[in-house]
């Protein structure tokens, strides 16, 4: 099955992780990853890191032979991004330190995660998707 991609932005999220939840039983690995907004006037992400580690995420999901899903949540901008109090830093659920940042989400909760040094590291990913 191929790898099912959604997307949201801090304002859609709610409503987009409310149908992604609903959907999860149907898959073998539902993850989410966090990225950084693309610049207007360039249409490239303004974190070097996302701009490593997404080829090598979607690579490793597309060739798992599972069924995927991924959520893309963009965090924002840098500045939005760079407060303190942004939503997906202070949530509870998701804790947020940076980006990109990729979540095994399993049976209603984060039971894996990524983090933007490793986030890019395949045997990472495969270990990250391998728990279920």
């Amino acid at each position: 099955m191929p790898l099912k991609t959604v997307d949201a932005t801090l304002s859609t999220f709610n409503a987009v992780f409310e149908k992604f939840k609903s959907e999860a039983p149907n898959n073998k690995n539902n993850l989410i990853l966090f990225l950084a907004d693309n610049e207007p006037s360039t249409n490239r992400s303004w974190c070097p890191d996302c701009v490593r580690a997404e080829p090598v995420i979607y690579k490793k999901l597309e060739s798992s032979g599972d069924d995927v899903a991924l959520l893309r949540a963009y965090v924002g901008d840098r500045p939005t991004w760079r407060n303190s109090q942004h939503p997906w830093r202070v949530d509870p659920t998701f804790k947020l330190k940076g980006v990109p940042t990729l979540i095994l989400w399993e049976n209603g909760e984060v039971k894996g995660r990524l983090e933007d040094h490793e986030a890019h590291i395949e045997k990472k990913i495969d270990s990250l998707i391998a728990t279920k």
